[in-house]
């Protein structure tokens, strides 16, 4: 009965006090925390970010393939403006996909996969700068955003104790899609026989099939929220502004080397096919660093992990200008990858335990995640000022690790607006 939408309904409309409608809500027995279809919504959630967060992270590659094709008369700092704004919009378009969701349920999913589609399509055919910033960084992003956010939120409805770990599972799809998308692009992009625009054609089609099954999965738990589209009020609770402080920052620095290792590489002597690989190396250490520290956070609390794990990156970020060969290089890919992974999946948890209702995840996870997406803009485009100034990556590290360092610090300020208080599992 509890997972009754009719039941959870009527336990919202009637006339209790508000502190026994939160119970209500909130109380461990109305959240599943397993079974065949909430981890089918994990799962789907994990296929949705392995097309479009998995794909994002495959960017270094297409920003070292642009320095050297078609938009060779470009600088870096300009190219990484698509990777930025796709981000961005990728991050913001939960702001208004959350809400959509918390209103209207999952079907909110297909039109926006739809544009997603066209837009990797529309891709193939681009030429210059102008038209890749409007097609792979605007339009797929705002559609990357839209089709993400129902995936995030239903998973949230479903688990409450275990939400580490399930959101953890979907994040990890998007490392999958880093692994295998960066893999399949550096040996169809160096296939001679391959053009452009049948790589990126090929992976439309992919990125198409696993979408389709995918949403399918994608259910809403609880009857959709009639009211308020936004919840401008939330900007009132001092935790979820701090927490929106904390993660803005860390996000600010933790993309940077996704986007810049494969050119700093090269810089340093590895090849350039080798150089596509450490994507993919990235991205495979970031599986196990969302799925692990998920797992683990329900266990030991969520910013807990997150103080951890965003220090340790900003730590190895300043480590970064002290790789100059292979080995190191690679070895530094590794163990960013498992901590910035981290990050990513954690955010998204902590967000989602803010919310009185877990009706209402979806807007509070939208909202935080538009704040935050200005530093994914914004942070690798610095970086590649920085690049054309001083001509080397020492900058960039600082950078990087400086703002994502003071960002997991910041998370002891998050723990402190809590009612629980600095030194609590939470």
């Amino acid at each position: 009965m509890a997972d009754d939408p009719e039941y959870l309904s009527k336990s919202q409309d009637n006339e209790l006090s508000p502190d026994r409608s939160v119970e209500k809500i909130q109380g461990d027995e109305e959240f599943p925390e397993g079974g065949a279809r909430a981890w089918g919504v994990a799962l789907g959630s994990g296929g949705i970010l392995f097309c479009t967060f998995g794909f994002a992270n495959s960017f270094g590659v297409f920003q070292e393939y642009y320095q050297k094709h078609q938009l060779a008369s470009s600088t870096p700092d300009a190219i990484a403006w698509i990777g930025s704004l796709q981000v961005f919009f990728l991050l913001g378009g939960n702001c208004f996909g959350g809400p959509l969701f918390d209103r209207y349920g999952a079907k909110i999913i297909w039109p926006s996969a739809a544009v997603y589609i066209f837009a990797i399509f529309i891709t193939s055919a681009c030429k210059e700068l102008y038209q890749f910033i409007l097609a792979q960084g605007i339009l797929a992003g705002i559609a990357m955003g839209m089709t993400m956010a129902p995936g995030m939120a239903s998973t949230g409805q479903w688990f409450n104790k275990k939400r580490g770990a399930a959101m953890g599972v979907a994040v990890a799809g998007s490392s999958l899609g880093g692994v295998i998308f960066p893999i399949a692009l550096n040996k169809m992009l160096n296939n001679p026989n391959l053009s452009f625009g049948w790589t990126v054609r090929i992976c439309g089609f992919l990125i198409a099939a696993i979408m389709v099954s995918s949403s399918l999965a994608i259910r809403a738990r609880l009857p959709p929220r009639r009211n308020r589209f936004f919840l401008f009020t939330a900007f009132k609770e001092p935790q979820y502004l701090a927490l929106i402080f904390a993660v803005f920052l860390s996000i600010l620095g933790v993309f940077v080397p996704i986007f810049y290792l494969p050119s700093y590489a090269v810089s340093k002597g590895m090849s350039t096919e080798l150089a596509f690989y450490l994507t993919a190396i990235l991205n495979a250490a970031s599986f196990f660093g969302r799925v692990i520290p998920g797992i683990t956070a329900d266990k030991v609390g969520r910013l807990n992990m997150l103080f951890v794990m965003a220090i340790c990156t900003g730590i190895l970020a300043f480590c970064w200008q002290l790789t100059n060969d292979n080995a190191s290089i690679i070895a530094f890919s590794a163990l960013y990858g498992f901590f910035s992974g981290a990050i990513v999946s954690l955010m998204t948890v902590c967000f989602a335990q803010i919310p009185k209702s877990p009706k209402d995840i979806g807007t509070y996870l939208g909202q935080g995640l538009l704040v935050v997406s200005t530093g994914a803009l914004i942070g690798p485009p610095i970086s590649g000022a920085l690049v054309k100034e001083y001509h080397g990556f020492n900058e960039v590290s600082y950078f990087c690790g400086a703002v994502t360092l003071v960002g997991g610090l910041s998370v002891a300020l998050v723990k402190y607006t809590t009612a629980q208080g600095l030194f609590a599992k939470v």
